[in-house]
Formats: C-alpha cells, sequence, structure tokens
C-alpha cells in the first residue's frame, strides 16, 4: 500500500528551513543530497550558483511519515511561487501500483516528468493534476529491479 507524505520546496533556503523543523520534530535526516551530487547530464546542467542547494532533504516526523523538501533551480526551469510549493509525495510499494496511481491521478493534468527510472535508484515522476494539485511518485529501485526480472522469464 502506498503512503504519501508532503514535499516542501524552497527558493534556495531549503537548508535553513529544514533544520529548523529538525529542531521542533526532532530526529535526524535519513537523506540529504545537494544538486552537486546529481550525475553530470547534459539536459540538466547544474550552474555552479545551484551546486551547493539542496535537491533532496528527507526528515522522519513520526510514525511512516516524513516531511521531504528540495531547493527549487530556475536552472531547470521552475520558479519558486509561495502557496505552490506544497506536493503530495507517494510512496508505491511496486511498478504497477507506481504506474497505476500514476496515470490514474495524471489523467487531465500536466506531466511535468514521466515516470522513469532515475539515478537516485527510483522510477519516479511528477505531475500536477487536473485540479493544480501538485503530486510525485517514487517507487525505490529493488521493486524495479523484481518487476524487471519477472517480466524477463
Amino acid at each position: 500500500m502506498a503512503t504519501i507524505n508532503p514535499y516542501l520546496t524552497f527558493d534556495g533556503n531549503c537548508e535553513q528551513a529544514f533544520d529548523f523543523y529538525k529542531s521542533v520534530f526532532g530526529g535526524e535526516f535519513t537523506y540529504i543530497g545537494r544538486f552537486k551530487d546529481m550525475p553530470p547530464s547534459p539536459e540538466f546542467a547544474v550552474p555552479e550558483s545551484d551546486k551547493e542547494k539542496i535537491m533532496h532533504v528527507s526528515l522522519p516526523i513520526g510514525g511512516d511519515s516524513n516531511l521531504f523538501g528540495s531547493d527549487i533551480s530556475a536552472s531547470f526551469g521552475s520558479k519558486h511561487i509561495p502557496g505552490t510549493n506544497v506536493s503530495l509525495s507517494i510512496n508505491a510499494t511496486t511498478v504497477d501500483e507506481a504506474t497505476r496511481l500514476f496515470m490514474g491521478l495524471s489523467a487531465g493534468g500536466n506531466v511535468t516528468m514521466p515516470l522513469n527510472k532515475t539515478f537516485w535508484g527510483a522510477f519516479f515522476g511528477m505531475f500536477t493534476d487536473k485540479f493544480g494539485v501538485h503530486w510525485q511518485v517514487n517507487c525505490e529501485l529493488a521493486e524495479i529491479n523484481d518487476f524487471e526480472n519477472k517480466n524477463a522469464k
């Protein structure tokens, strides 16, 4: 069964915001990665000014809930607009579930990143649904490998 977590985006101050959230919720970051950690890509060249910005951070906030976040990079065509800087991140348990949820929720909306394998080891995509809600769908690589091995036989 999928879980849903809030995903917040910031205009260069994600690290400061998440240090604040950590001081309130407690705990430790389970992941913090910067844009400089991305593998080089001609499609997504990261300017020097963005390399230290947060690409993704995860903070457990209780039970199975996490608070996720990142800085928005204008170099990728994104613009920070307060009030629209929240999306819902679905963590699916299987590729089939991720695909079903992505296709269903994105119907009539705007896909901004099609579902695909990523360099961080997941099956991932993003879209805005037909009601203007921003979504992300993620399935961990182990599930992808299981799916591909099952279908390769």
